[in-house]
């Protein structure tokens, strides 16, 4: 198994994609495929142990600027580093492709090249959120803008397996994010939602609002992209303010600092709880392919922990289990 990895993309690409990929190869005994240019990426492999690790790189002469759009950027980059990582899942050369790059071009490479599972009608983002029980996926995480009941409802179809398969969640709870609890609460598309969630066959335990997002009362978290983005958002800033509160309350006199060293232990478990990059990537669900998404902030840390959700997902044969549940979405239980 390969994994292709657009080296190019990222807020500290190439440098620390490259660094994540000799930790994942070192770790892991993962095989990485660098996609990007060589010149770039060979000057900073020669700087480090590498001797024995399964890496390659493919040679690309574009790259796909944060700032470009999505889709005019993927048909008229066809060597750009994103694009050609995508291509080497589609003709079997890699077995997954990541990217912390551009997400909407990373969307729109991997639905143009991958394209979709017969019966998905969207593919969705799903991101793992960190709760107080552990972890729990929410899905559309921003691909989606505007959906229908019929999107949220495969939407969670898919969340249940990879929750099951990746996480290994028995029988997820799913919940529907609305602005109520009750089944008639929210708006067209969650009321619609709620029925086709009821007789799903699914482990749907109804509605949850906002403050249930973290606290591990479910398992997939279901919404549109829309209000997944922008909860997934909101959650990365409060835990980086939270954070940055309870560090400066530690500091102001020594007493407090006295505690905080006492407390060092527990403050670094939650701490790494709430770190995006112990998560590594979110899937795009629902393609043929495994396509992770890294955020755009991804050090060596995060695409290594990316590779290993990539390596996990395909082990799992979650784009197969997926093809063939969504017809029949007691097959997931």
């Amino acid at each position: 198994m390969k994994i292709a990895i657009d080296a190019m993309g990222g807020d500290y690409a190439p440098e620390e994609v490259v660094k994540g990929a000799i930790l994942a190869c070192r770790e892991l005994d993962a095989s990485v495929i660098l996609v990007g240019d060589e010149n770039l990426i060979s000057a900073i492999l020669d700087k480090q142990s590498i001797s024995g690790l399964k890496l390659e790189i493919c040679h690309t002469t574009e790259v796909i600027g944060m700032d470009e759009h999505p889709a005019v950027a993927v048909k008229k980059k066809k060597d750009s580093s994103l694009v050609v990582a995508n291509r080497l899942v589609k003709e079997g050369k890699a077995s997954a492709v990541i990217s912390a790059g551009n997400t909407g071009a990373a969307m729109s490479a991997s639905l143009l090249t991958l394209g979709r599972i017969k019966g998905i009608n969207r593919p969705a983002i799903a991101s793992p959120m960190p709760t107080a029980a552990g972890v729990s996926v929410l899905l559309d995480a921003g691909a989606n803008a505007d959906c229908d009941p019929e999107n949220l409802a495969q939407f969670a179809l898919m969340g249940s397996i990879y929750a099951e398969k990746v996480f290994g969640i028995r029988n997820p709870r799913v919940g529907l994010l609305s602005i109520g609890e009750e089944e008639t609460k929210g708006n067209k598309l969650t009321v619609a939602a709620h029925q086709l969630l009821k007789n799903s066959g699914l482990n749907f335990i109804g509605n949850i609002e906002g403050r249930h997002v973290h606290n591990g009362e479910c398992d997939v978290i279901v919404c549109d992209g829309f209000v997944g983005n922008i909860v997934l958002k909101l959650s990365e800033g409060l835990a980086g303010v939270l954070i940055g509160q309870i560090k400066t309350a530690f500091t102001q006199n020594p007493l407090a600092l006295a505690g905080a060293f006492l407390a060092k232990n527990a403050f670094t478990s939650i701490k790494r709880k709430m770190d995006y990059t112990e998560y590594g990537g979110a899937p795009l669900l629902g393609l043929n392919g495994i396509s992770m998404i890294s955020h755009g902030r991804s050090n060596a840390k995060a695409i290594k922990n990316a590779i290993k959700a990539a390596i996990k997902a395909v082990n799992e044969d979650i784009v197969t289990t997926i093809a063939s549940a969504q017809t029949s979405p007691e097959a997931a239980d």
